[in-house]
């Protein structure tokens, strides 16, 4: 953690660190506090029954208060990363940095506590004192072997766990990217020979881990500013290096590293050399995690190795080993189960979840953060990458398992299904909302064309349909381009095994489409040879051709494009026996829930009918999610109060409703405060037919509807499901070219599903 050396990017990290308001954190209410009810509930005399509960049941704090979800970031400054010895105030930016990490990476809630204590005993008595304000405390930043000392005080009187991230995060990412590393070179733990460098609490801890893995002790070689650690050596010893003192005579790193199948470097700058490199094993693994220059650059090591396997602690090499993979994610799954410590198994299990998910496919929302690298399993990425949002719902659950195996659980889960699809949730706003649909899906394979089957982000969607659910893919497109792109994403479906391909190009069914086309266009002025052009050029056509002839359920298109243009050919083959394009309803997932928007596509200006439908059809659709449907139909009249348009539009409409009689709560015409705030509501219109908050708007025209949905979506923070499109009885969907690979996803399993399961 270099000091800044360009001004500009000095100037940049104080501005960052400065504004809008000093810091990087702030504290929130979790609960209301805006009437003298709110008061005496938060504070006196109300705050008296939560403290009796405690009293008599500790463990209902964390029931009634923050604990449960707190972690404490301790550091005196001692040994601030590439800062060295700083003190605690100056210290302090690096550990809001920390508890800002934990906030964003695993929700954690976070206090970073800065300690003017330079003894050991003394801070670990202090660190002790605060068990009761916190569920876990992580230990930062500390001089070794002074964070030894502490560490283990702390473990033994403590009873929530403490960690030491320095030590046991490097360690874990470290266990991690080795574990992967010795796959990609066919080598085995117990087999290879370690030479390391450095002796501090990173270094002792990594090679503790790489024991725990298989490493043989006798196989591990460590050296320091000093050279090699050798049994009768008096000089900067401890108990953590004696541990791993060698009978040898040998002294210095260039006499041990000949043969080394793996260097671990924890040191600085310019500590391996080309020639040392040479000396070492056939396809060698080079962990040089010295920051900000590591023992050796990789281009360095290449020269004289090319076929090493390098890490570095860097995020501008391949292979960062980043501690922020692990101590979010095995702290989240420790306070989800009240763990009272976290143990080797924990720790093991934590390095078995990071190197599987790095052998898993790339997630897509991964892809998108490090756009232009290549994340496919190899040399080049053995450890996932931080903004993987896997890594929350595979680590801490393999965590969470792991302590509850081990005794050390005091809140076991009964479900842990149910719990990793609860961490997904909160990583993917759409998962926990999309569960019945996905279920649904499950009880049907269906076959799911998609238009642009060339774009990435349908490859993506692809993979997954794949490995999460029951339906096979048929992508429209050249087989040379789809096959390229699939590698280079590093995407594992395969043509003719995962899932079709149509060739428009070259096609044997080329004939057949063109034909079908014609018969359906032949008295709507499509000749012969424009049907031909048609089918070789147009997907969406060809799309919907499919779905016509029966050779696919369900066909998705609009990943470019506009909208209309698609509808234009869904309506053209597909828009008979009964289903026609009644509206476009988008979910839009916020943080206190999903909202329903209609119609944001199809009718500029729908007639009083179409929106009656639109309201129907966003109903049965909204019932796919589990939920109730209470439909607002909104205009800028409110009851009556006013004569225009949207007004007379949304009132026609509303009688056409009651004439129905539908089996759901629908009112209007409203303004949208009235819809979403039934207090409001009950002022102006005491009467209505509709209790709570509506979770459906519908409105008089597009404009209005797409213009909510998109402030939603770039202002409000809403994750968009969808656009749906109702009334082509799930046959066809059209989506927007801002669509993301999981949003393809999601709206493939909304295809996936027959209609008998919603209709």
């Amino acid at each position: 953690m270099p000091k800044t050396t360009t001004p500009t990017a000095r100037e940049a990290a104080l501005a960052y660190h400065a504004n809008p308001k000093p810091g990087k954190l702030e504290i929130r209410a979790t609960k209301p506090l805006a009437n003298g009810r709110d008061l005496s509930l938060a504070y006196s005399p109300g705050v008296a029954e939560a403290c009796t509960e405690i009293k008599e049941n500790p463990a209902a704090a964390a029931q009634y208060t923050a604990r449960g979800n707190l972690v404490a970031v301790v550091s005196n400054g001692t040994a601030v990363l590439g800062l060295g010895n700083i003190g605690a105030l100056a210290s302090k930016p690096v550990m809001e940095g920390k508890a800002v990490l934990f906030k964003k990476f695993a929700n954690i809630d976070c206090f970073d506590i800065e300690l003017n204590e330079p003894d050991p005993e003394k801070l670990a008595d202090i660190v002790c004192a605060l068990e009761p304000t916190f569920g876990a405390i992580n230990l930062e930043d500390i001089k070794a072997p002074d964070c030894f000392v502490v560490e283990k005080i702390c473990r033994e009187r403590m009873n929530i766990p403490v960690f030491h991230d320095d030590q046991h995060g490097t360690a874990i990412v470290v266990g991690a990217a080795a574990t992967n590393a010795l796959r990609v070179a066919g080598k085995r733990f117990e087999d290879i020979k370690v030479v390391s460098t450095g002796g501090g609490a990173a270094g002792i801890a990594c090679l503790n881990m790489l024991l725990k893995l298989g490493v043989k002790r006798e196989n591990v070689w460590l050296c320091d500013i000093h050279g090699l650690v050798y049994q009768g050596r008096a000089e900067d010893m401890n108990p953590q290096k004696a541990d791993y003192a060698q009978a040898s005579d040998l002294r210095m790193l260039d006499d041990v590293i000949g043969e080394a199948d793996l260097f671990l470097g924890l040191s600085g700058p310019g500590v391996l050399t080309q020639d040392m490199v040479r000396k070492m094993a056939p396809r060698p693994i080079i962990f040089a995690l010295a920051n900000p220059t590591p023992e050796i650059m990789p281009d360095l090591a290449r020269e004289v190795a090319p076929d090493a396997i390098i890490a570095t602690g860097r995020s501008d090499y391949p292979n960062q080993v980043n501690n922020v993979l692990c101590f979010p994610f095995i702290f989240r799954g420790a306070l989800d189960v009240g763990a009272t410590e976290i143990n080797d198994q924990m720790k093991i299990a934590c390095v078995e979840g990071i190197a599987a998910l790095a052998r898993a496919t790339t997630s897509a929302e991964a892809a998108a953060a490090y756009q232009g690298e290549q994340l496919t399993f190899g040399a080049d990425y053995l450890i996932p990458k931080p903004f993987d949002p896997r890594l929350m719902g595979v680590v801490a659950t393999s965590v969470a398992r792991a302590a509850m195996e081990t005794g050390v659980a005091t809140r076991p889960i009964a479900d842990m299904d149910n719990y990793k699809a609860g961490l997904d949730g909160s990583v993917f706003k759409s998962a926990l909302i999309m569960r019945p649909v996905f279920a649904a899906a499950a009880q049907a394979e269906r076959s799911i064309v998609f238009a642009e089957g060339e774009d990435e982000r349908v490859l993506r969607a692809s993979q997954a349909m794949v490995e999460e659910t029951t339906d096979i893919p048929i992508l429209i497109g050249r087989p040379d381009v789809i096959e390229a792109r699939c590698e280079r994403a590093g995407l594992t479906i395969k043509p003719g095994k995962d899932f079709q391909i149509v060739n428009p190009e070259n096609d044997p069914r080329y004939r057949d489409y063109w034909g079908t086309y014609h018969e359906v266009m032949a008295r709507r002025g499509v000749t012969p040879d424009l049907a031909k052009a048609i089918m070789r050029t147009n997907t969406t056509a060809i799309a919907a051709v499919m779905v016509h002839r029966g050779e696919a359920d369900s066909m998705i298109c609009g990943t470019f494009g506009q909208y209309l243009w698609h509808l234009n050919y869904v309506r053209q083959v597909l828009a008979r026996g009964g289903l026609h394009p009644v509206g476009a309803l988008s979910l839009m997932i916020q943080e206190d829930g999903p909202l329903f928007i209609a119609d944001t596509h199809v009718h500029p200006e729908p007639t009083p009918e179409q929106i009656t439908e639109a309201v129907i059809g966003a109903a049965r659709h909204v019932r796919r999610f589990g939920l109730a449907p209470k439909i607002a139909l909104c205009s800028h009249s409110q009851f009556g109060n006013l004569d225009i348009d949207t007004g007379r539009r949304m009132r026609a409409a509303m009688d056409m409703l009651a004439a129905q009689e539908p089996d759901f709560e629908y009112e209007g015409e409203m303004h949208i405060d009235s819809a979403l705030d039934p207090a409001v509501r009950n002022r102006i219109f005491p009467n209505s037919r509709m209790e709570g908050a509506a979770n459906v708007l519908v409105f008089a025209n597009s404009d209005a509807a797409s213009g909510v949905r998109n402030i939603l979506k770039l202002r409000g923070g809403a994750l968009e499901v969808g656009p749906i499109l109702m009334g082509m009885g799930n046959k066809a969907h059209i989506v927007t070219p801002s669509i993301t690979a999981r949003g393809l996803l999601n709206i493939s399993a909304l295809a996936g599903t027959p209609v008998a399961h919603y209709s």
